[in-house]
């Protein structure tokens, strides 16, 4: 029995692609992360802390149970990077409306207007490129993009799990 390399499907030149998109992949991925532990510096964050306040711009006000779930940091080091973010006010601490014993972190619009400063270039040259892609093609990069996150997620929490 082959490897996933050798059906007769994944040879020549669809072989070759496959490996340039994966090659492609790894330098985008590389690219992003390092993007965006220029801005967390710029901003005066570590890359945590950066990025669970990309997860409460998108998703809304988490508890910290959840923040640890999305993250995957410990409890412990939740509540140090709820205090960093809050000090620098990027976040505050609420009671939940629905059941006023949770308090829920949210992000403040203020804080984190300094942090979009820092995004627009970045906006406006990836909607330029986007603007370059067909409305299938587009569909298609949306598909893999999305299934490729269910993917890495998977795999973290399993690593995570691995401890």
């Amino acid at each position: 029995m082959g490897g996933p390399t050798s059906s007769p499907e994944k040879s020549g030149a669809r072989q070759a692609l496959l490996e340039a998109v994966i090659g492609a992949g790894r330098v985008s991925s590389t690219a992003t992360v390092l993007f965006h532990a220029e801005v967390a510096e710029h901003a005066g964050l570590g890359s945590s802390d950066h990025k669970t306040l990309d997860i409460l711009l998108r998703e809304g006000p988490l508890t910290a149970s959840e923040i640890a779930r999305r993250t995957g940091l410990a409890a412990a080091s939740v509540t140090s990077l709820i205090d960093r973010l809050e000090s620098r006010g990027f976040v505050r601490r609420t009671r939940d409306a629905s059941d006023r014993r949770l308090v829920v972190v949210e992000a403040v619009p203020e804080g984190v207007g300094q942090i979009a400063e820092l995004f627009a270039p970045l906006a406006r040259s990836m909607s330029a490129l986007l603007d370059s892609f067909s409305t299938k093609q587009l569909e298609t990069i949306r598909d893999y993009l999305t299934r490729s996150a269910v993917v890495l997620n998977k795999e973290a929490k399993r690593l995570r799990e691995r401890e």
